[in-house]
């Protein structure tokens, strides 16, 4: 039975780093772009505090990111800054000056032969495929193997040309990259390479409107922990530096959690060296099914996380299951596989005695304000049935 595992990150450095992505002015700028959207609101930020006070931690903090622009995930933040961005820069123009209305006008009279294209293990193109029909441009999205028919679904409802690649997610990657280049499409994928960052960037500045909301949401009241899961790191490192910008001194504790299958950065740190992980990557997790690290989030990270955890199909399961039925007094939460695995975590590490050198390394007590994030809601509700209602991975009774 796989286990949790988890470990403290030798390489963290906060004194000596340097933000390399945002300063206030981005992430201002970053939330005006949003904001100029008709689609735009805040997302729900709750308090379980009859959970909190069941594992004896002093708080426990939801970011619940199903609602975001009606496609049940915080991936379109990404994606629409980084269009904005791309295209605004196809117009010569800087983008506070481009609300979107005005951007999708000059767009359609300027660039009438833009395509979009994108590698997905869903969310990500769904994104891309939402903005490129707000815009009334083209998409193209090409999906690893394994993806579901519900999910290419998604993305095709939104007027994208979409198919699945027999491919994993991170040779997908390389081989949509070749093919923007051969066909001249404007590629918006979120994860950076040799001569490819700009829109990598773009991509994990548009997230910083996640922690602008929750600085406005938590006022003085400043979280000690925050697990946030990892794909390629994108999202988990734009969040470091928001908090280490946001906090300084009083920044939290970032906690880094990944699928096993595909758990780079917990390699990493425990080897000392930079691992790429190869093959199938078989996971329940797909937007965490992703081998090799984003760059710019692995430099982030290696200097700001305070710890990374590698965590089993079940602890998703779990946290899935523990979100949808709430104790008395919480809010329900519909979170996927993805979204919940923070949850999942933070519940084994603090209800089994047999994490309790986990818990001590992380300095978990009952005096902890804890934050994960619900990246997605049920995004595949097949998948999400299956869990919640049938007991799929489940944590056996004695483990």
């Amino acid at each position: 039975m796989q286990k949790i595992k988890g470990l403290r990150n030798r390489m963290r450095d906060v004194a000596s780093y340097e933000p390399e992505l945002l300063d206030d002015g981005v992430m201002a700028e970053v939330q005006a772009f949003h904001e100029s959207f008709l689609e735009y609101s805040t997302s729900s930020l709750s308090s379980l505090t009859s959970l909190a006070g069941y594992l004896g931690v002093g708080q426990l903090l939801v970011k619940d990111e199903s609602s975001r622009f009606n496609l049940n995930s915080f991936k379109v933040l990404g994606a629409s800054f980084a269009v904005g961005k791309a295209l605004a820069e196809k117009l010569g123009e800087p983008i506070s000056r481009l609300p979107f209305p005005l951007l999708k006008e000059r767009v359609r009279k300027e660039l009438p032969h833009v395509t979009l294209a994108a590698t997905t293990d869903g969310n990500h193109g769904r994104g891309v495929a939402w903005m490129g029909r707000q815009l009334g441009i083209p998409v193209v999205v090409y999906m690893p193997r394994g993806t579901t028919e519900t999910r290419l679904n998604h993305i095709r409802k939104l007027g994208a040309r979409a198919a699945i690649l027999d491919l994993n997610y991170d040779d997908t990657v390389r081989w949509v990259a070749e093919k923007a280049r051969e066909e001249d499409w404007l590629l918006i994928q979120d994860t950076a390479w040799e001569g490819y960052e700009n829109v990598p960037r773009w991509i994990m500045q548009g997230y910083s409107t996640i922690a602008r909301e929750l600085a406005a949401d938590l006022g003085g009241r400043i979280p000690t922990h925050v697990f946030i899961q990892a794909g390629v790191g994108a999202f988990a490192g734009v969040m470091a530096e928001a908090f280490h910008i946001m906090y300084g001194a009083e920044c939290p504790r970032i906690i880094v959690v990944e699928a096993n299958a595909a758990d780079c950065f917990y390699e990493s740190a425990l080897g000392g060296r930079d691992v790429v992980k190869t093959g199938d990557l078989s996971t329940i997790m797909a937007g965490l099914a992703c081998g090799e690290q984003n760059p710019l989030g692995n430099r982030i990270l290696k200097k700001l996380a305070y710890a990374f955890i590698s965590a089993p199909d079940w602890a998703a399961g779990n946290g899935m299951r523990i979100l949808a039925t709430p104790l008395p007094g919480d809010d329900t939460i519909v979170s996927g596989e993805s979204g919940a695995v923070g949850m999942g975590v933070v519940e084994r590490i603090m209800g089994s005695p047999e994490y309790s050198g986990l818990k001590e390394m992380l300095g978990l007590d009952g005096t902890s304000r804890i934050l994960t994030f619900s990246t997605e809601g049920d995004t595949d509700p097949g998948v999400y049935r299956n869990i919640v209602w049938f007991g799929g991975f489940r944590e056996p009774v004695g483990a």
